[in-house]
């Protein structure tokens, strides 16, 4: 959760966008609620965050002093206080779906912020399971300019293990730490209506045309958290894939909510794709047009873009891109000051 821009009279002329190099090189600018990581508790939660191993995670934790987790309640109750009854919806997918531990630390993310009163909803790919079990039935995974190419019988296997085996597993971990949630397919209630993408040549993918949200706006009423598979119908009834991050972004349009997070396997916006210090933390819509015209965003990266563009045009409140493979990587990106990805905004 980024604070709005600061408007600087020493730097720029009011009402100036700043560019992405100032957005990288001068985040407390760009943050107003946001400091620079300069202080050791920060740097140490940062540590934690990053380790790989469960060891180091351990040992990471450990280095946290009580102070340190009294600093980061405190420093979370104003964002949970901005939050509280407002929409959050998380794209979930990538490497923090193949770690266990990863995919714990997701869960109980989740978990915390539905019981302090964040609604929120997770849309989910399974792109690794889904691969998996073409092998296990003889059919070769085949991409096109980055999109699953889904013919009859991958779509078959597309729909048996996102509406089943993965959606109903992440159901299971929610209510096994707590929380309420309801399996659901984007086929459930029409919620996903879509077109097929003839032009482009790979099978049953489709291109939402409508979200009809009533069964959401039900489910999270109630308290429950909704998870999505990104299923939908066309027409005829024919069953499409829809890409997850496209489907969480006109999701979160239909709901209005006050935040998307697309989780991913890189830690933001990158001026230099090789270089995690190159990372961009925040930028406008305009902003993102023009790294796109540079070639900085590039590759998976353009539809991730588009669908933040896409839901920030219909009144999303801002579009956050994170590292999954961060631990809580959720909770630092709305609950602390710093935050760990890319924020966009309008």
């Amino acid at each position: 959760m980024k604070g709005a821009m600061l408007s600087q009279a020493s730097t720029a002329k009011a009402g100036a966008a700043i560019t992405p190099a100032m957005a990288m090189a001068r985040p407390s600018m760009c943050r107003a609620t946001r400091p620079a990581r300069a202080s050791s508790r920060s740097e140490r939660l940062n540590v934690i965050a990053q380790a790989s191993p469960l060891d180091s995670f351990s040992e990471a934790k450990a280095k946290l002093t009580n102070l340190d987790k009294v600093s980061v309640l405190a420093e979370a109750l104003p964002y949970l206080q901005r939050f509280a009854g407002k929409t959050v919806v998380i794209k979930y997918g990538g490497a923090a779906m193949k770690d266990p531990s990863l995919k714990a630390g997701v869960i109980t993310d989740i978990v915390l912020l539905s019981l302090v009163g964040v609604r929120t909803v997770l849309v989910h790919g399974g792109g690794p399971e889904i691969n998996s079990w073409l092998d296990k039935v003889g059919i070769q995974p085949n991409f096109k300019n980055g999109l699953r190419v889904t013919d009859g019988p991958t779509m078959d296997i597309v729909e048996m293990v996102l509406g089943g085996r993965v959606n109903k597993s992440l159901v299971a971990l929610i209510q096994e730490r707590g929380g309420k949630a309801l399996g659901l397919s984007g086929k459930d209630g029409g919620m996903l209506r879509a077109r097929q993408m003839k032009e482009l040549d790979i099978g049953f993918v489709g291109e939402v045309t409508q979200v009809n949200p009533g069964i959401l706006q039900t489910a999270v009423n109630q308290g429950y958290t909704p998870v999505v598979a990104t299923i939908a119908t066309d027409d005829a009834g024919q069953a499409l894939n829809i890409n997850a991050d496209t489907a969480a972004g006109e999701i979160a349009a239909a709901l209005k909510a006050e935040k998307l997070i697309l989780m991913t396997d890189v830690p933001g916006v990158l001026r230099d794709k090789n270089d995690k210090s190159t990372k961009i933390h925040e930028l406008t819509i305009r902003d993102c047009r023009n790294l796109i015209e540079e070639g900085v965003i590039a590759g998976g990266m353009i539809p991730k873009i588009d669908s933040c563009i896409r839901c920030l045009a219909q009144g999303v409140g801002a579009a956050h891109i994170i590292d999954g493979q961060a631990r809580h990587s959720v909770l630092m990106e709305l609950l602390t000051d710093e935050g760990v990805g890319t924020m966009i905004r309008g």
